[in-house]
């Protein structure tokens, strides 16, 4: 029996996010495109309006899954920080999750894009912005908690978190054992709970 087109359209979405994610904007071509969604270019143009717009709704689907999966460590977290450094910590185990690859899908997009490219570049700002905004909000919540200090930049801190993630991440691209990554993952979290405050 035949999918839904609604059905199709969202299998389609996912595998042009992975095949993104994988290979970056430039070096995915329309052939990777049609063989990856098993789509025809006019079925594609038709459904997405080209591939930069369909790019653009890779990269929000991107975000939208790691925004919600962050939240959700968050949320099963007893404290803020506690939160915050499970979050981490987990990163460490970024090279074994099966991902199309470990690195991050925005700030690979952030490197690649140009300024041919402005409509989607401003997209991925915008979708880091986003995530920064969570862990500014996680850390105004530790500072409400009493875990950290009423002295402390959230804004600023959630910055340096987001730029660290970033280069965790770029790390694990590199030709480097899972163990290296999970070594700079705790390390990382390590740093982050000694900004707790003992009640």
């Amino acid at each position: 029996m035949a999918r839904t087109p609604i059905h199709n359209r969202q299998d389609a979405l996912e595998n042009a996010m992975a095949l993104f994610w994988r290979k970056g904007f430039h070096a995915t071509s329309l052939k990777d495109l049609e063989h990856a969604l098993d789509m025809r270019p006019g079925s594609i143009y038709a459904t997405f309006g080209s591939k930069d717009a369909l790019f653009q709704e890779a990269l929000e689907r991107y975000a939208e899954r790691g925004q919600a999966e962050v939240s959700r460590i968050f949320a099963a977290h007893a404290s803020p920080m506690a939160g915050l450094t499970a979050y981490i910590r987990g990163l460490g185990e970024i090279r074994d999750k099966g991902l199309p690859c470990p690195s991050c899908m925005l700030v690979k997009s952030l490197m690649e894009l140009g300024d041919r490219e402005q409509n989607a570049r401003q997209r991925v700002e915008a979708l880091l912005a986003g995530m920064e905004g969570l862990f500014v909000e996680q850390l105004r919540a530790a500072q409400a908690a009493g875990e950290l200090a009423k002295t402390e930049d959230v804004t600023l801190l959630g910055r340096r978190l987001q730029s660290e993630v970033m280069g965790l991440r770029t790390f694990a691209q590199r030709n480097v054992s899972s163990e290296q990554i999970s070594h700079m993952a705790h390390a990382m979290a390590e740093t982050w709970q000694s900004l707790q405050r003992s009640h």
